[in-house]
């Protein structure tokens, strides 16, 4: 299966916390101190706009695995 074959449409609240994440941060620097309810606020009124006019922004699917990296998930298979 290619990379196009596997995209499917991204939920607006996906699109929403995106776009707020860009807004706070460059890379993982916060950009500003602006406060995140703000962001959050600000990609809402800019997701609304995207959905009336038709815009579709595609994602991958999830990594394999990826979800568990560095949320202190344990190889069952290990030994303690």
């Amino acid at each position: 299966m290619t990379d196009a074959e596997q995209l499917t449409p991204a939920k607006p609240d996906d699109i929403a916390e995106a776009i707020a994440y860009a807004l706070q941060f460059d890379g993982r620097k916060r950009m500003n101190r602006a406060d995140e309810t703000m962001a959050r606020i600000v990609a809402a009124q800019l997701v609304e706009p995207l959905e009336r006019a038709g815009f579709v922004v595609m994602k991958r699917p999830p990594m394999a695995g990826g979800a568990a990296i560095g949320f202190g998930a344990r190889d069952p298979k290990a030994t303690r």
